[in-house]
Order: C-alpha cells, then structure tokens, then sequence
C-alpha cells in the first residue's frame, strides 16, 4: 500500500448541511487521534469535538474508523462528517494538510487504490464512474450492476476458460507422450472454442445498444421551414426551449434539447429548416441540420398538411434527402388540424405518414411519444444482462474474438503452437478489460475521469 496519506472533501464543494471528509493510508488513525481522540469502534459513527494542533475547536462531528482491510480502498481509513460551511471545511482541511506525510488527494486517487488493493477490478471502477454520472433511472441500474461485479465475472469467465484451453495446448505440446495428457486434446480445445466465440459475438452484437444506455440516443427533427419542428420540440419537451413564430426561417442553429424516455437519455435536436437559402447564416444552420441528422439514431421529418393540400408532397419528401445509412427516418404529417386532404395516408404498413400530429389541439403527439419511447427503449436495449458500456470494453472483447477465430483456424495437431498463441492473446485482452494484465496508459485515462475525493 502507499506510504502517503491522502485526504480530500468526498461530498461535493459549496456550502451543505453535511460534508465528509476522507482520509486513507498509514497516517488515517494518526489523524483521528491527533484532531478527534482515541479513534471510535471500527464502523460506528461518534460524535467528537475536531481540534486542531493548538487544542482549539474547529466543529463538532461525526467520526468514522474504518481500519485495513475492511474499507474502501483497503487501507486504514477515517472520515470525518463535518458541517458543510466553507469557514469550517478549510480550517478542517488545513489541519490535515499540516500533518506529517499528509497531502489532498488527485482526481480518482481513493478508487484507484481500491484497484490496487483488489477491492474493484477496472470494469467496477468504470461503472462506479458511470453510477455517479448517471442521469435516469436504467443508467443507475447498469451502472450498478457493472459497479456490483457483473461485468468482472463475465470477463473474468471467460478468462478463465480461455487460460484452461491454452494450458491444455501447452500440455499437449509439452507432454504428447504422457499417459496424463488427453489424447483429444484438440477436440476438447475445439469444443471450447465453439461454445466461447458465439458467446463473445453475442456481447458484441449487443454492444451498441449497451453503450447507447450510457452516451443517450440523438433524435432529430427535420423538415422545411415552417413544418412545426420547433413546435414539436416544445411539446416533447413539456416547456419553451425553441422561438416560435409564423415567420419562416426562425431556427437558424441547432438546439438540443435532453429528455429521460424510458429511462434512456434523449438528444433531441431542433434543426433549422431545409430549404434554398440566400442566406450565409441560415445556410450554416442547414449544414449543421444536415450534420445533426447523419449523426442522429432518428430523423423525425415533419412535413406540412397544408403544403400537401397544395400538391407539393414530392417536393417535400424529397427535399431532406438520404439521412444516413445508419439512421432510421419517420416521416410525420404536421398542423393535421388544418388537412383536409383525405388523401393523406397515415398508419398502416404501406402509408405515406407514420403519425399525423397537431400540437396546437395535442392531436396524435402522445402516440408519437409513445412511439418515440418504445423506439429509444428498443435501440438502447434495456435489459436486466451487464453489457459494456465503453469503447474500451468493445475493443477488448472484439481484440479476443478475433484471437478466438484464428485459433479454430489453427486446431489441429500440427499446428498447436499457433493455436496457443492466439489463446495467449485473446486472455490477454480479456485481463486488460478487468485489470488483470494492466496497461499505466489506460489506469491514467480511466482514473482521471473521476472527481476529486473519489
């Protein structure tokens, strides 16, 4: 364990009825004796007078010891539950940063002590970073299940699976002629290679709905000036977020707007009309509208009844264009108030409309909502399994399948020197993902992400 103690304020700045203090490392009950007395039973919040070195009372608190190994980061640790004035936390702050081998903590330097002391493997940490940004409900529970260990055990199975099928490659390189080594060797090595490498494609394949959970879905909402794209955002939004006005042209930049559906955080995106413009600055708000839609998992294109009404509907639908390979487009009818058009056909396998909508009666909007949810819910794909939630993780997993299928390629008796090599390397990635074969370079990125007193 380190030989420096480290302490920082672990409940967030400004002023609050209670912040906590955090101490860890071989100085913690060094500091609770020397500012609060004779350290309490292990895990049972006292109530002491804080000092500093000339007996004056700094605050009255709630102390903790927390003694090796049963703690957070492994090591001795000690809080300190104090009230949360700024006068008070820097004349508590100071006072530690006076003891001997005492200094504030760097970003993330509690979790990663928790690593280093085996307390949380790498893919813990990272949803422990995700628990605490976490904005809706099915974020929290991801996080949580990643945090809880769901990921680690994943990995760390298959992991262990792949060590035993390259121990039993080395073995009947090694050791052909022993009685001890199966004489099937590669057919069991075979077998295991044909129940892992469907498992980890499936991770895969599930993959990018995980990691839509965490960085949220885009939606955008596109059209010709004047469509009710503004309007609509407004009503989705449940307030005033984008000007509104019978002048066409108003949006002239793209506004985001975010939204919890179903517990999968939502970009929605007003765009400025698609039109032929004169106009340097609304002709950067269409580039940008244009942009957002590549980049968006939904192009909701509005398209107006009343131009319908005036037999421009193929000038219309055809004016946004291709939104993107990638990129599902719902194409609804607007103001459906004002159509009476009876040609407009809305719903239906082979209909023009997805949904025709009114937000000036409420008309429609609350089946498009409904629509727009079950869609997120579906491309984020909620679920009660752990799945990865970070490029990192789709790198490892994709770096072990890719060892795995070279490995089948390789299994045969000739060639079982090739066939561990691959193994080598797809546990390997596998241990990179968990920290078990841990790389300084990643440690660095991961832990820097965390606040201070974490």
């Amino acid at each position: 364990m380190a030989e420096e103690t480290i302490f920082a304020l672990s409940s967030g700045a400004g002023k609050c009825g209670v912040a906590v203090i955090r101490v860890s490392g071989p100085g913690a009950r060094f500091a609770l004796e020397t500012m609060a007395g004779r350290p309490p039973a292990p895990r049972q919040a006292t109530v002491r007078a804080i000092r500093n070195r000339n007996g004056e009372i700094l605050d009255r608190a709630l102390v903790l010891w927390l003694p090796a190994p049963h703690s957070f980061t492994g090591e001795d640790m000690a809080e300190f539950h104090v009230h949360g004035g700024r006068a008070v936390l820097a004349a508590v702050l100071d006072e530690l940063a006076g003891l001997p081998d005492f200094r504030p903590a760097d970003a993330g330097e509690f979790t990663r002590r928790a690593f280093v002391g085996g307390k949380l493997d790498l893919t813990a940490v990272e949803g422990l970073a995700d628990l605490i940004d976490a904005e809706t409900e099915a974020q929290r529970r991801a996080a949580l299940r990643q945090a809880d260990g769901a990921l680690d055990a994943l990995y760390g199975d298959w992991r262990v699976q792949v060590l035993a099928l390259r121990a039993l490659a080395e073995a009947a390189i090694d050791f052909i002629d022993e009685d001890d080594v199966p004489t099937d060797a590669v057919e069991q090595i075979g077998t295991g290679l044909s129940a892992l490498i469907p498992a980890l494609a499936d991770h895969l394949d599930r993959g990018a709905r995980s990691q839509r959970l965490r960085d949220g879905v885009m939606v955008a909402v596109v059209g010709a000036p004047n469509a009710g794209k503004s309007s609509l955002v407004n009503a989705l939004a449940g307030r005033d977020v984008a000007i509104v006005d019978a002048e066409a042209g108003t949006t002239r930049d793209v506004i985001e707007v975010r939204l919890d559906l179903a517990g999968v955080p939502v970009s929605l995106i007003d765009t400025a009309g698609i039109r032929e413009t004169g106009s340097r600055v609304e002709a950067e708000g269409i580039r940008r509208a244009r942009d957002a839609m590549g980049r968006a998992d939904l192009a909701i294109e509005l398209i107006d009844s009343s131009a319908i009404q005036q037999h421009v509907r193929e000038e219309q639908e055809n004016r946004i264009g291709d939104s993107g390979e990638n990129v599902e487009c719902w194409r609804i009818l607007s103001k459906s108030d004002l159509a009476t058009d009876a040609s407009c056909d809305v719903g239906g396998s082979g209909s023009t409309f997805r949904h025709a909508i009114s937000v000036h009666t409420g008309a429609g909007v609350d089946a498009l909502l409904g629509d727009l949810t079950d869609f997120v819910a579906d491309r984020a794909g909620l679920t009660e399994s752990a799945g990865m939630t970070r490029a990192r993780h789709r790198a490892g997993v994709s770096a072990a399948h890719r060892n795995l299928l070279r490995a089948v390629e390789v299994c045969d008796i000739a060639s079982l020197e090739l066939c561990a090599e691959e193994l080598r390397a797809a546990g390997d990635a596998l241990g990179r993902l968990t920290g078990a074969i841990d790389s300084e370079e990643v440690l660095g990125e991961i832990f820097s992400s965390f606040c201070i007193g974490k």
